[in-house]
């Protein structure tokens, strides 16, 4: 399912209300580990300055990738510009580079990542979940960006 216009979808009015990214940021700045969430720190492709976002770190075979759950967000535009980035949690700040996957290589990891998260994220892969087949993840894969990351020593 390729559209022209990459895939964004906001955040509910519920979750806009109670402002749960601010929560969880908030609990993860202090070194509480929200089921793996981090603050992610990369800089904004027009306005130079760093933002940040809450994230899910999922780890793969060895390796940590951040998915795009809502699809081509702020932050997904943000980390193709720079291409680095930082990790939080609490003290704890990790740089990194990152680069996307091509959507060939995204159904084992949307698999995983569905299969850790999907009570939080489920709602915005269109029904698509951690027990679709492979042609259900290809199809959902252009509609959610993933980058692998590669943390600096």
């Amino acid at each position: 399912m390729t559209s022209a216009q990459p895939r964004y979808l906001r955040p509910g009015r519920f979750v806009r209300a109670i402002r749960m990214d601010a929560f969880v940021a908030f609990l993860v700045r202090r070194g509480v580990n929200v089921w793996g969430s981090r603050v992610l720190s990369v800089r904004g492709r027009k306005s130079g300055e760093m933002r940040t976002t809450p994230v899910n770190l999922l780890t793969f075979d060895g390796e940590q990738y951040l998915v795009a759950p809502r699809g081509h967000t702020q932050w997904v535009r943000n980390l193709r510009a720079a291409g680095e980035g930082e990790l939080r949690l609490g003290d704890k700040v990790q740089r990194f580079t990152a680069i996307e996957l091509p959507d060939e290589a995204k159904p084992a990891l949307l698999r995983a990542y569905l299969k850790r998260w999907a009570w939080e994220v489920g709602a915005f892969f269109d029904g698509v979940g951690p027990k679709s087949t492979d042609e259900e993840l290809r199809a959902a894969a252009p509609n959610h960006p993933i980058f692998r990351l590669t943390i600096e020593p």
